[in-house]
This record gives structure tokens, C-alpha cells and sequence, in this order.
């Protein structure tokens, strides 16, 4: 790939300064150089009986122990990827909470697919319950965590939910390479794109916490009525097989058909409609083309 196509990132105090002008309703915003970890930094924040008021958001440029879903590492390199972190507060019963992690992931699609290219935006989906898609390769992953305020909490149903987000900017085929499976970058959207080419880093991450926030906001209002509808528009496995394995062991198969109003995703088996619940699978395409879903551990 040409470098003059290569994203660059600013240097942290200048991407901190063009999104505190970007999010003027977030309280606290800071972009650094370096950090273990962009959740477990607000994480513990969060915890603290004194702290500023949400939503914040943390961005780094380089974490030394990124986190993925189930515990997975999340591998990156100084100006290869856009990592940062969210902390809302969010007033739902704790039987809602897992819906979250996907409700995340479609509001990020959505937001990165209004910057690019009407054409291509059918090209960006998402492979429940929050991976970004690029074709049929992984471009960004998100890590969902829910916490209890360190200060007086405002009721039993108030909760703060830290949403990190990873975005590969460069760097995909060493990343496919060492992960042995498909990885995509934002070079590539950008080599056929020409709207997203013209976007800054900060107006990404600025779109991505709004859309956030938004998500956040309506379903606090009107609950996950309208969520299955909304997924559908994104949804990287409607009509695939797939394949669900328990301890490596097949425990169901059938067809994806999408997502129910608890966020879970929905295979048609000869015996009905099974729902795969949130948080505990993740989803693998299988090389011939299939999906095949993973119970973590």
C-alpha cells in the first residue's frame, strides 16, 4: 500500500485538544502517548469515590496490556491502530446489560459507515455480537465492561459501562499473519474510498462517541424494541450456517436469522428458533465460507 494512503495519527495532545472542541458534552478527555490499558484506566477512575462527572473518554496511543473480548489480548503497534475509551453512565436493570455489547457494535458500524462512500458502505457489517467487518475480515473490536460507581450511585439500576474500541489503521497482513486468520485495516478502506481518505482520526473517534452516546440515550428511553430491526441493516451472518461448539464439542447448528430485543443472536435449527446469548459466544467465519460460533471460556 502507498504511504501517502497510510493514516497518521496526531501527536496525543493535539488529537486530546481536537476532541474536547469535537465532544463538548464529555466531561473528561485525554489522548496519551502510552498506557497499559485504556478500559482498566477508567475502569478503576470509575471505581474512585471522587471523580469528574461522564461520559469521559481515554485514548492512547500505544496500550501495553489492550484487552479484547474473552480475555484475548489485543495486539498493536506505535501508529497502527485508533484505540480509545468511553465511560457512560447508564440507568438499566442488570438483565438488560448484556444487550449492550452488540447495541455498541451496530451504533460503531453505523457510525463508520456514514463516512464513507454510499456505494461501499454495505461493505462495512458487523459479526455479533461487536466486530467490525470489512468485507469478510476483522477491522476494529470492541471490549464491553459494566461497573458499579465508587461514588453514591443514583439508583440500583445505575451502572457505568466502559466501552474500548480498537481500529487496525495499518499493519493487516502482519496482524493476519501472526493471528492466522483474516485482519483488515483502514488503509484499505481508504485505497477505495475517497470520502473516508478525507476523514482525521479525531472526527472518527468523535463520530464513534456520539453514536455511542446516542445508542446509549435511546435505549434508556425506549428500551431494545426497535434493536433487532436496526442490527438487521448490519448484519454480517444473516442466512449463514453456522455451527455452535461447546468445549470444542457441536452442541447446534442452523442458519443465522438475526438478533432478538435481548441483544442475542438467533440460529434456525429443524426445531425452531435457538437464541445464542450475549457475552458468552464470539463468531468465526470457517474457511469454506460457513460461521461458526465459539463458546469462550
Amino acid at each position: 500500500m502507498h504511504s501517502a494512503l497510510r493514516p497518521v495519527l496526531p501527536e496525543p495532545a493535539t488529537l486530546a485538544d481536537r476532541l474536547r472542541v469535537a465532544l463538548p458534552g464529555f466531561r473528561h478527555v485525554n489522548w496519551v502517548g502510552r498506557t497499559g490499558s485504556t478500559n482498566a484506566d477508567l475502569l478503576e477512575l470509575a471505581r474512585s469515590p471522587t471523580h469528574p462527572p461522564r461520559p469521559w473518554l481515554l485514548g492512547a496511543h500505544l496500550q501495553d496490556n489492550g484487552r479484547g473480548r474473552a480475555g484475548r489480548t489485543w495486539q498493536n503497534r506505535l501508529g497502527a491502530n485508533l484505540m480509545f475509551s468511553c465511560a457512560f453512565d447508564v440507568f438499566l436493570p442488570a438483565r438488560s446489560l448484556p444487550a449492550l455489547s452488540p447495541l455498541a457494535g451496530v451504533a460503531t458500524c453505523e457510525a463508520l459507515r456514514a463516512l464513507l462512500e454510499p456505494d461501499n458502505r454495505p461493505l462495512l457489517s458487523l459479526k455479533w455480537p461487536n466486530d467490525i467487518q470489512w468485507r469478510f475480515s476483522k477491522l476494529a473490536g470492541l471490549l464491553v465492561e459494566v461497573t458499579r460507581s465508587g461514588a453514591v450511585r443514583h439508583s440500583p439500576d445505575h451502572h457505568v459501562v466502559i466501552l474500548g474500541l480498537g481500529i487496525n489503521l495499518h499493519d493487516a497482513r502482519a496482524l493476519s499473519n501472526a493471528l492466522n486468520r483474516q485482519v483488515a485495516d483502514w488503509t484499505e478502506v481508504i485505497s477505495e474510498d475517497e470520502y473516508a481518505r478525507a476523514v482525521p482520526a479525531a472526527d472518527i473517534v468523535a463520530r464513534i462517541a456520539t453514536a455511542w452516546v446516542d445508542a446509549f440515550s435511546l435505549v434508556v428511553r425506549e428500551g431494545m424494541s426497535s434493536f433487532p430491526q436496526r442490527y438487521a441493516q448490519v448484519d454480517h451472518l444473516s442466512g449463514q450456517h453456522v455451527v455452535v461448539l461447546d468445549n470444542g464439542q457441536t452442541v447446534q447448528s442452523g442458519i443465522a436469522c438475526g438478533v432478538n430485543e435481548s441483544g442475542q443472536l438467533l440460529i434456525r435449527t429443524p426445531t425452531g428458533i435457538s437464541p445464542v446469548s450475549v457475552g458468552e459466544v464470539s463468531v468465526r467465519p470457517l474457511p469454506e465460507g460457513r460461521g461458526q460460533v465459539t463458546l469462550s471460556s
